[in-house]
């Protein structure tokens, strides 16, 4: 949660905070009692409680209660686990400019991309502090597109701490509610997506940078909000973003299901990235359970815990690690997270089988009578798996394709051969690779046929100016942005590695085909180099690598003024597909910038 925020919900105010210094939280000293029997409980919220008996849900809140997972919260503790030993190989925060916040990003995309995830980091280009990370946009891709229920939490520390409860609890959570949405596959009404925001700790930077990257179409179909920052305080209470809505309903139900009677979260309001959309005209709610202010005698009366003690004794301070974490909290949180989406978001109809169709790679350059190989990768995406039988067309004459097998069934892949002749015709040629089932799928493989003998000269990087976002490159792609304290060599955007001034690592990687036929390969790129470092020893380093092989080593003994053109003959690699790799090193002293940008990689 971020310190201060100068307007809640469009009226100018100033937000004060308790400037005492407050007594060490102690954990809570009593549970509330237990929901009725008709919800099953996790065992944290079954342990020692007498059945009590709140006003009911209505049916159809009672059947999406009963419906919703019970997410592990051992899980969500492991998540934690590795959020804080992130931290601590990373000077002990991690701070959104910092490779802290990189490698929190990469394990959180990661796991959702092993899950299914359509995944996306969005560097935040302007507004957000130097250096800092990207945002992280995870989808899954079923339910109706123009409906969108969004959940989302900062994954960024103070530079003081871990951030393990602010907000490792939030991000955690979600990660693994997003988990399990993958692995129990409902059949979903509407879209979910998560995202995981950079630089809240300086000013809600990320998300507001989101929520201005919108169209108004986009915004539209994003029919509420969820936001979850600190939702595990070991003095904790129950709170929850603007409880009387629409919106919070869901959220409220399910804890109401525990009795364990929320308040309206009046510290968070406007210090955290539901204000974003807030401001956006989108609605809004969210799990919280406390910063900096003091729990009150009757807070503590119906929640346990310590009165006049602060919820989170550790905000913001490098204590803030997985000791600071309240278990039973943390538990009834994302179990309330996981009943909202279900009830939002899952149907219970039986989903029509469907299933996903790709090829890789997607193009291909072949000599004639030389024959090219691909990929092809189905996955089941709705109901249960089915035959899919493969074909293709758009080949010219003298061109066959085959698969091995022909057909699969839907989560298997098959290898494609594309097959030409001596008298096959140059040219470029884009064919349909089909997948036939219950419904029908196709992707497109692009074939090059060069004439006998020659080579089509070409540019091989894609996006080797960074002027179009991210991709393809992967890595530690925040370092890809238009950073103030640094500038282009050409265009506006540019990749700055390292720079930090202390030890750390930045690395982005392309894969790229280098085809047959070519006699030459020549990458050339615009590297500048500035140091506070003195003398002839190289303690920073830059390197470029083809796979594991280092082609060439500078270091901070290269700084220069200016940008430098540098050259490299990758010849060698013709024919060959290859992952083209700049990496940046700094030890624990003062910083060397790597800054690179126009890199191409061009045949002849």
């Amino acid at each position: 949660m971020v310190i201060r925020r100068l307007a809640v919900a469009g009226i100018s105010l100033a937000v004060t905070l308790g400037a005492a210094v407050l007594p060490a939280a102690a954990a809570p000293s009593a549970d509330p009692p237990a929901a009725p029997p008709s919800r099953t409980l996790s065992a944290a919220d079954r342990a020692g409680h007498a059945p009590a008996a709140p006003r009911p849900p209505a049916d159809a809140d009672r059947a999406a209660l009963l419906a919703a997972p019970d997410v592990d919260v051992a899980k969500v503790q492991a998540h934690l686990t590795e959020l804080n030993a992130i931290a601590t190989r990373n000077g002990g925060t991690r701070k959104s400019s910092g490779q802290g916040y990189r490698d929190s990003v990469a394990y959180v995309k990661g796991k959702l991309q092993a899950a299914g995830y359509t995944v996306t980091e969005q560097p935040c280009t302007s507004g957000c502090a130097s250096g800092a990370g990207p945002n992280l946009i995870a989808e899954w891709p079923q339910g109706d597109a123009s409906k969108v229920y969004m959940f989302g939490s900062h994954l960024d520390s103070v530079s003081a701490g871990p951030g393990i409860n602010d907000n490792g609890s939030g991000s955690a959570a979600l990660l693994e509610t997003a988990l399990t949405l993958a692995e129990q596959h409902p059949a979903m009404a509407a879209r979910v997506r998560f995202g995981w925001w950079t630089d809240e700790e300086q000013g809600l930077n990320g998300s507001d940078f989101y929520v201005n990257s919108l169209s108004s179409a986009e915004r539209a179909k994003i029919k509420a909000y969820y936001n979850f920052d600190m939702i595990a305080s070991p003095n904790g209470g129950y709170f929850i973003n603007h409880i009387n809505s629409a919106a919070a309903q869901p959220m409220k139900a399910y804890w109401d299901s525990l009795n364990l009677q929320p308040e309206e979260n009046t510290e968070g309001a406007g210090r955290s990235d539901d204000y974003s959309f807030e401001q956006a005209g989108i609605a809004t709610s969210g799990y919280a359970m406390g910063a900096s202010a003091r729990k009150t005698t009757a807070q503590a009366a119906k929640w346990g815990g310590t009165a006049s003690r602060a919820y989170d004794s550790c905000y913001h301070q490098s204590c803030d690690t997985t000791g600071n974490i309240n278990a039973t909290g943390l538990d009834r949180s994302v179990d309330g997270i996981a009943a909202t989406l279900w009830q939002l978001a899952v149907t219970p109809s039986t989903p029509a089988n469907d299933f996903s169709l790709a090829v890789s790679p997607t193009a291909g350059t072949v000599d004639p009578g030389a024959s090219a190989t691909g990929t092809v990768s189905t996955a089941t995406t709705a109901g249960s798996a089915q035959t899919v039988q493969l074909s293709a067309s758009g080949a010219p004459a003298g061109v066959n394709v085959s698969f091995s097998p022909s057909s699969v069934t839907s989560g298997a892949g098959s290898t494609m051969t594309v097959t030409t002749t001596a008298a096959t015709a140059p040219g470029t040629y884009p064919l349909t690779v089909t997948g036939t089932g219950s419904v029908t799928h196709t992707a497109t493989y692009t074939l090059t046929v060069k004439g006998t003998g020659g080579c089509t000269g070409q540019q091989l990087l894609g996006n080797g100016g960074f002027e179009n976002g991210t991709t393809p490159w992967t890595g530690d792609t925040g370092a890809i942005g238009a950073h103030s304290g640094q500038s282009a060599h050409g265009g506006s955007r540019f990749a700055w590695l390292a720079g930090y001034g202390y030890s750390a690592t930045d690395t982005i990687s392309q894969p790229v085909t280098v085809p047959a036929g070519c006699r030459k390969a020549t990458l050339t790129y615009w590297l500048h180099i500035d140091t506070d470092e003195s003398g002839g020893v190289a303690y920073d380093t830059f390197k470029v690598k083809v796979g594991s092989t280092t082609l060439t080593t500078l270091s901070n003994t290269d700084a220069a003024a200016g940008y430098t053109q540098r050259t490299l003959d990758l010849s060698s690699y013709i024919g060959q597909r290859i992952t083209l790799t700049f990496t940046a090193t700094e030890d624990s002293g003062l910083q060397t910038s790597f800054v690179i940008d126009d890199a191409a990689l061009q045949t002849g």
